[in-house]
């Protein structure tokens, strides 16, 4: 239980475009949290906003630097990145960040997603491990758990040459992740479930060429 003018440990930022605000399911969580919104509006919709978040409108484009405004905007130690399908569990995020408080050493905590039907997304090994640069490139952004007053410390933000919105499209939380790595930061994956999200995304696609010189700019 929070006291008096303590603040929430997490924020849940939204990345979303401005005709896809309308689709964003808001967390109805009992843990202590705040909402982020980050909302690329480069043709000026008139958006519809609910009172109890907190909006960062732009006219950029790409969501990696819709990315890092949320990142630079929160305030709270921790941060999960959300989009306008993905639908949070509380059980998973509130495990995730009782390790976080058992391991104040913890930098950033990957974690499993399920799709529409309850299925894992992808195959995850069953035990938690320490991440290298060798076993992250699989990572999703909804499955990363950052802690924000570190990453911020250390200077780590996504790459905006990558990720959804540029031509290279694919990759942007593997050198999230690496980065951190290469600074000395400390991120391990936990097989704990956190959010649920269709199975196709922008960084699981056919092996076609584009996808191909994305993956090798990577």
């Amino acid at each position: 239980m929070l006291t008096v003018n303590e603040e929430p440990q997490l924020t849940i930022g939204y990345s979303v475009l401005a005709d896809r605000l309308k689709n964003l399911v808001y967390p109805s969580f009992t843990i202590p949290h705040k909402v982020l919104v980050s909302v690329q509006n480069p043709t000026k919709i008139q958006l519809v906003k609910n009172s109890q978040v907190k909006y960062l409108e732009s006219n950029d484009v790409g969501v990696t630097k819709s990315r890092n405004l949320v990142l630079s905007s929160c305030d709270s130690e921790i941060l999960v990145f959300g989009d306008d399908d993905a639908v949070f569990l509380e059980d998973g995020i509130s495990k995730c960040l009782e390790y976080f408080t058992s391991n104040p050493s913890v930098d950033l905590i990957l974690a499993r997603s399920i799709d529409t039907n309850g299925i894992l997304r992808k195959k995850y090994r069953n035990r938690s491990y320490k991440l290298n640069k060798f076993n992250c490139a699989k990572a999703g952004t909804i499955e990363i758990m950052v802690r924000a007053s570190s990453a911020k410390i250390k200077r780590i933000t996504f790459d905006e040459e990558f990720g959804a919105g540029t031509k290279k499209f694919l990759g942007d939380e593997y050198i999230f992740i690496t980065d951190l790595l290469k600074i000395g930061g400390n991120a391990v994956f936990l097989p704990i479930t956190i959010a649920a999200h269709p199975s196709q995304s922008s960084g699981v696609t056919s092996y076609n060429q584009t996808t191909m010189q994305a993956r090798a700019k990577v």
